[in-house]
């Protein structure tokens, strides 16, 4: 089977562009996607506005051009579609990654499918597919959900969202939007400082104005069919509640890091161990990119801060031939 010089986990922006530019120097690209092209931005909300502007989206020299200054989800995936198809890259979607294994210089990269031999394995795979949990009795019920999707079968409910930070504010204001019957809950003393500028002062009027219900430095206790379990600053509470949305972050799998042999204990963060120059784990050949590197400190990179690292991945692959 062909050796080829640089295997890619993951088809989101990060591994769009490393397979641009190891495209672009000469080497041979393979990347592998368990779900669809840019599959986390396909699961994000269907309504959802990015926070940047389409230009600092851009990979690949390839302009995106959007009817507004910040783009929306579906001119996202137009673009990101768009960009694969004119560097005519080299990728499998819907093939699960299964394990990455180094044999003197060869890495073994086993999905669901196949086995392909590389020389060198990029791990671009994010932390959109792993949800913080609760860890309270009641989060496996089907009213409880990690994802937000669309605000519209909501309207009339009693809708709680859990967190304090962008996802959870903004899901809050569409939920109120459309017609929910909103409470949010801030385990802080109140709504984020780092929340978008925007969106900040709204969803803290909405609260001082009664629109959407407020409890801060609150806790859930227990989650039931139809209530939520709370411990507030005035003791244990109990209200009436139809779903949940726990929007409180995201992780890297480390189930999955851990396996391939990628050191992770490294700080309070668990990032990924790697040369901030050249991207580099523990292991020779293998490389992290994008939002995996700041491990859960996930407000750390994002695509337009995280961009330089395909560069800098593929450059030193370049070096060590």
């Amino acid at each position: 089977m062909e050796n080829i010089d640089v295997i890619i986990v993951g088809a989101g922006p990060m591994g769009i562009a490393t397979a641009i530019e190891a495209k672009a120097q000469g080497l041979s690209h393979l990347v592998i996607e368990k779900g669809s092209l840019v599959n986390s931005v396909y699961h994000f909300p269907k309504s959802m506005t990015f926070f940047s502007t389409s230009d600092r989206l851009e990979i690949g020299d390839v302009p995106f051009v959007s009817i507004n200054e910040k783009p929306k989800r579906d001119e996202a995936l137009e673009y990101y579609r768009r960009v694969a198809q004119h560097w005519d890259l080299n990728i499998h979607t819907m093939e699960k990654v299964l394990n990455v294994q180094k044999s003197e210089n060869t890495f073994n990269v086993e999905t669901e499918k196949d086995i392909y031999k590389a020389k060198n394995v990029v791990v671009a795979t994010g932390f959109y597919d792993q949800p913080n949990l609760l860890n309270v009795p009641g989060e496996e019920l089907p009213k409880v959900s990690h994802y937000f999707d669309d605000a519209h079968p909501y309207i009339n409910k009693k809708v709680a969202v859990i967190g304090a930070a962008n996802s959870a504010t903004q899901v809050a204001l569409e939920l109120y939007y459309k017609g929910a019957d909103v409470s949010i809950i801030v385990r802080e003393s109140e709504i984020g400082e780092n929340v978008k500028y925007w969106i900040r002062p709204n969803i803290v009027n909405r609260i001082k104005a009664g629109d959407i219900k407020g409890f801060y430095n609150t806790t859930v206790k227990e989650i039931t069919e139809n209530t939520l379990v709370l411990n507030t600053p005035e003791g244990e509470k109990t209200v009436q509640n139809d779903y949940v949305f726990a929007m409180i972050g995201y992780h890297p799998n480390y189930d999955f890091l851990k396996k391939i042999g990628i050191n992770c204990e490294t700080d309070a963060f668990n990032t990924p161990n790697y040369k901030e120059n050249s991207h580099m784990t523990n292991i020779e050949g293998l490389y992290v990119a994008g939002v995996v590197c700041g491990g859960k400190n996930t407000s750390r990179y994002f695509i337009e801060n995280s961009k330089e690292h395909a560069q800098a991945v593929i450059n030193d692959i370049k070096n060590r031939k």
